[in-house]
């Protein structure tokens, strides 16, 4: 049975960072596609980040610049730096293997003085 299991998130200030994790079991996730997904209460997911199986990246507007997104394949995990954090940037926040349509259960990250 494949889990994405996300950790990492909390409380941070404006201006401050933190870096998710997603550790994933049950599959090999080095020739799949990773991404992170977010969502703010009621509305709808939206992309985050994505990194491919060579390691290519790419972000959304909102997060270009600030985020980071990474995998290392021998601990089968996906990681997301985040730097500079806003408010608007609170939301919980899902790791993905889109292929495979695999979401985890999410991790809240709170921006908030």
């Amino acid at each position: 049975q494949v889990h994405l299991v996300e950790s990492g998130g909390g409380l941070v200030q404006p201006g401050g960072s933190l870096r998710l994790s997603c550790a994933v079991s049950g599959i090999n996730s080095g020739p799949y596609l990773m991404a992170w997904h977010r969502q703010v209460s009621e509305k709808q997911r939206e992309f985050v980040a994505r990194i491919s199986s060579g390691g290519g990246t790419s972000y959304a507007e909102s997060v270009k610049g600030r985020y980071t997104i990474s995998r290392d394949n021998a601990k089968n995990t996906v990681y997301l730096q985040m730097n500079s954090l806003k408010s608007e940037d609170t939301a919980v926040y899902y790791c993905t293997l889109p292929a495979l349509e695999y979401w985890g259960q999410g991790t809240q990250v709170t921006v908030s003085s």
